[in-house]
């Protein structure tokens, strides 16, 4: 291969006949380069998108979620969530609870799915509480709760303890959250302090009602929803229930008063616009649970392996359980990722396939120059196949060098890209600031490959068409 490497080199840097052809050499150089590097860098873009989706997905749901197969809930949770927690690849496990409700503020009304839990376990599971940007969301801390670590062995008597606790701190708060205060009370303590007639005055007062709203169970709202509804801090939403109590009038939707105590933003439409979250011991009143839960969420060592460890707390858990990882609640998602990334390497790589063309034209056009060279070599001795390997070495030359180019300079793109965020975005559109670049050596290894491999397919043509030169037809005339 040292000939035909030799003569290959010779010919691409020898001064051309026609000059022509050199710029369309020199052309397909840049277009290959030009392709590479836009591959590198778009597939970087990608690759960041989706890196930034699954970082912010995965802070903002469990890894396993693990839940009744009848939905009829979770009952003596305390027990199997303090075991399950010590299954191996387990880092943490946190109570929760889902159901659907609607959420309305005055004439404005807005379905939601209201998520109770316990911030203490909650923080241990994911990210959603350190997204709330307006507020706090220490005031969903239960007054009972200790701060009981199950991941260092707590006892599941705590946990009962806590649930107890729970239940009897919102049976304590269910007259005044409800809407329905004891005036009775209020008015004693008015009596009382003020020792005259004059402590019998008006219940609405500005105090009182201030009392009462801070007397209601909290809730956290999502940043677009919280903007529909046109609540902020402090306001009094009225969160219902589908799921109503049966009375002597038929069926009637069960609801409660919740004070707004923070308002969230994780970046995720669905969660902006229609999440909430309270205390785990007001979502059981809200729904009539009692002490059930409907999921218990799971932290895991290793993201990748979600799927495998969720079918082993499966089988931990026992029969009627079942279990999902975010990998298959997300699936269809990282499916359209992937559609995403195969549709614009296909795309931007049409620029190599332009470059291999140039790379055919101008290899043709030199063995059209080159005839009587060819001739001379074949006539020499060169074997045929020693020809078409010359000018297959040729345009791998062209390949090589526009890849090499290419590479560093995507690379080289890239990295800036990342590194000084060179590209803005607006964050109230795109939930973050800039376009992150997140370039891969695997990607760079492909794109390599395929570039060299499509302009090693340019030179089949022209090397073949050089291989059947006759020595006595091309020299005939000379």
């Amino acid at each position: 291969m040292r000939f035909e490497l030799f003569v290959a080199t010779r010919y691409l840097r020898a001064k051309r006949r026609q000059a022509f052809i050199g710029v369309i050499t020199t052309i397909s150089v840049l277009g290959v380069a030009a392709g590479v590097a836009s591959l590198i860098v778009a597939l970087a873009i990608n690759n960041g998108f989706r890196q930034d989706l699954q970082e912010r997905l995965l802070g903002s749901a469990s890894h396993v979620s693990l839940l009744r197969v009848q939905s009829d809930g979770i009952k003596d949770w305390p027990p199997l969530l303090e075991r399950l927690s010590h299954e191996p690849h387990v880092v943490a496990a946190a109570p929760a609870i889902y159901e659907q409700v609607l959420i309305s503020r005055g004439p404005r009304a807005r379905g939601a799915v209201l998520k109770g839990m316990i911030p203490a376990y909650e923080r241990k599971v994911s990210d959603l509480l350190s997204t709330v940007k307006i507020g706090s969301a220490e005031a969903l801390e239960e007054a009972a709760a200790p701060h009981a670590n199950l991941d260092n062995g707590s006892k599941s008597e705590e946990l009962t303890a806590e649930s107890k606790g729970a239940g009897e701190g919102a049976r304590a708060t269910q007259a005044t959250a409800g809407g329905t205060p004891s005036t009775s009370s209020a008015r004693a303590a008015r009596a009382t302090a003020g020792g005259d007639a004059g402590a019998t005055k008006d219940f609405d007062s500005l105090s009182d009602v201030q009392a009462r709203v801070a007397a209601m169970a909290p809730i956290i709202l999502g940043k677009d929803m919280a903007d529909e509804l046109g609540a902020t801090v402090g306001s009094v939403v009225l969160v219902t229930s589908p799921q109503g109590e049966l009375t002597p009038f038929g069926m009637v939707p069960k609801y409660n008063r919740f004070r707004v105590v923070g308002i969230f933003n994780s970046g995720f439409y669905d969660y902006d616009t229609g999440w909430a979250f309270t205390r785990l011991s007001d979502a059981q009143r809200l729904f009539g649970l009692g002490n059930l839960i409907s999921v218990i969420q799971f932290k895991v060592d290793d993201i990748y392996q979600a799927d495998a460890i969720a079918k082993e707390l499966e089988q931990a858990a026992g029969t009627g359980f079942m279990a999902t990882s975010w990998m298959e609640q997300n699936r269809a998602l990282f499916r359209a990722l992937r559609l995403e990334r195969l549709v614009t390497f296909i795309t931007i790589g049409l620029i190599v396939f332009v470059a291999a063309l140039n790379i055919l034209i101008s290899l043709t056009m030199m063995v059209m120059e080159k005839t009587k060279d060819i001739a001379v070599l074949v006539s020499m001795g060169t074997r045929k196949s020693q020809i078409r390997r010359l000018f297959v070495a040729q345009g791998l030359l062209i390949g090589l060098i526009g890849t090499g180019i290419g590479l560093i300079l995507g690379f080289a793109i890239a990295w800036a890209g990342g590194h000084y965020h060179l590209i803005s975005l607006a964050p109230e559109v795109y939930s973050i600031d800039y376009v992150p670049f997140a370039p891969r050596l695997v990607d760079g290894v492909l794109v390599a490959l395929v570039a060299i491999g499509i302009s090693f397919v340019a030179t089949m043509y022209p090397s073949w068409s050089a291989a059947r030169i006759l020595p006595a037809e091309a020299l005939r005339y000379e």
